[in-house]
């Protein structure tokens, strides 16, 4: 994890499609240059009475899952805090929420990056002018990436089904 400075801002993007909020499921797949995050999206049943809960696995039919990729990726984690620890994240008195993603404005963590990266005999202060910092507060754990593009796609079938498009996406469909 990251310590925080002033210049941290936490800012909600809620036009990106919002996690499930029981069992969103993560999956990344990922090479040197992309990074790819599938999730199931958030579906409320408004006839839901609260009695019961549904289970959803890789092949549960008729679901909606975000395909989110990531490239010309810096770095990213995947783990802790999950939704009941979360108020233990450096930046939830900044705003940061579960079940909510987030982009990270003048983020701390793509200052160290840059300030490891100093070492660098040809090192260039400016290109990290472009990373952005993302947060994903999934139910079970939270996915932080900084990388200079992203990109959203939804699909409707089975998480199993978005699989073979994340191969695809990172050229092992050719190998």
């Amino acid at each position: 994890m990251f310590s925080i400075a002033k210049k941290d801002l936490v800012v909600g993007l809620d036009k990106m499609p919002k996690p499930d909020v029981g069992a969103p499921s993560p999956l990344i797949m990922s090479n040197e240059h992309t990074i790819l995050l599938a999730y199931f999206v958030s579906q409320p049943d408004p006839d839901w009475d609260g009695t019961y809960v549904s289970l959803l696995g890789p092949d549960t039919v008729g679901q909606i899952i975000a395909l989110v990729q990531f490239r010309h990726y810096r770095s990213y984690t995947l783990g802790a805090p999950n939704n009941e620890a979360f108020s233990g994240h450096p930046l939830y008195s900044r705003g940061l929420r579960p079940h909510a993603i987030f982009e990270v404005q003048g983020s701390s963590w793509i200052h160290r990056l840059e300030r490891m990266n100093a070492v660098h005999p040809r090192h260039m202060p400016a290109i990290f002018a472009d990373y952005r910092h993302f947060i994903f507060a999934f139910h079970d754990s939270t996915f932080e990436c900084v990388a200079e593009e992203v990109t959203v796609t939804l699909y409707k079938g089975t998480f199993r089904s978005v699989v073979p498009e994340m191969e695809k996406l990172l050229g092992w469909d050719s190998v």
